[in-house]
């Protein structure tokens, strides 16, 4: 240390520590739901700080996105690969009700999928639902080979990709804009679309492992209850459930 310099080492000393207080104790836990769409509508529990003041508890819950796997909300470990987004719309006792709010395959499952070869073909469009979503859709597939063939490569020229692209383009946009989200949705979970673009553009290029790779949604419609309460169905306070006294303990009483 230079000399002269006073580190004033007893600095701090007679005054008393701030009481440290648990952050968590000032918090509650919410369940988060699934819409009616899902078998499983218990999503999981998230956190936030209990109303104080004008912060309210529910603000800070509208807006939540949370990512499930669509075999956690499905029960089906085959559709492990798909990744849903759900986005908490309103708070009803301690109930987060949530809406669809986009899909997306994981990358160990695109990555699976791409391979030498072949030609991968991709294709997105801008579709408007029947109840006023606007949503992005991602779609992908990959040639194959024919049955019988001999050649190693399996490649489609220019011409074809852009005719399959239309064509894509084309189904996406037929079945998107002729129903409303919730039927959507229902669409994606089996892979309609996908198939249905297999089954069309084989005449042009056989394709195989299309899929409808992501969904965005870009606009929704002005947030109303009674919607909502529709993909939801009812959720009342849980009051528990009446325990039945066994005989014995009646009688004693």
């Amino acid at each position: 240390m230079a000399v002269g310099k006073n580190k004033r080492i007893s600095k701090g000393k007679g005054r008393k520590g701030k009481k440290v207080v648990d952050p968590f104790s000032k918090k509650d836990w919410y369940d988060v739901k699934a819409p009616t769409m899902f078998t499983v509508r218990n999503v999981g529990k998230t956190l936030v700080t209990r109303t104080q003041g004008t912060k309210i508890a529910s603000d800070g819950l509208k807006g939540r996105v949370f990512e499930v796997a669509l075999a956690d909300l499905n029960q089906d470990e085959d559709q492990a690969f798909r990744k849903i987004k759900l986005k908490v719309e309103d708070v009803q006792g301690r109930n987060c009700l949530t809406q669809y709010h986009g899909m997306d395959l994981t990358t160990d499952k695109l990555r699976s999928l791409v391979r030498k070869w072949q030609t991968l073909i991709e294709a997105n469009v801008d579709v408007k639902t029947t109840d006023g979503y606007v949503l992005r859709l991602f779609a992908i597939g990959f040639t194959m080979k024919r049955p019988n063939q001999i050649r190693k490569t399996s490649y489609a020229q220019t011409s074809q990709v852009r005719q399959i692209r239309k064509k894509m383009v084309d189904i996406m946009t037929r079945e998107a804009t002729s129903c409303d989200l919730k039927e959507l949705v229902m669409k994606f979970i089996p892979e309609v679309i996908g198939k249905e673009i297999e089954k069309s553009c084989a005449g042009i290029y056989p394709l195989q492992n299309c899929y409808i790779r992501k969904a965005k949604i870009l606009k929704a419609p002005k947030f109303e209850l009674t919607k909502l309460m529709e993909v939801h169905g009812d959720y009342a306070e849980e009051t528990g459930k009446k325990v039945e006294r066994p005989a014995a303990a009646e009688a004693t009483a």
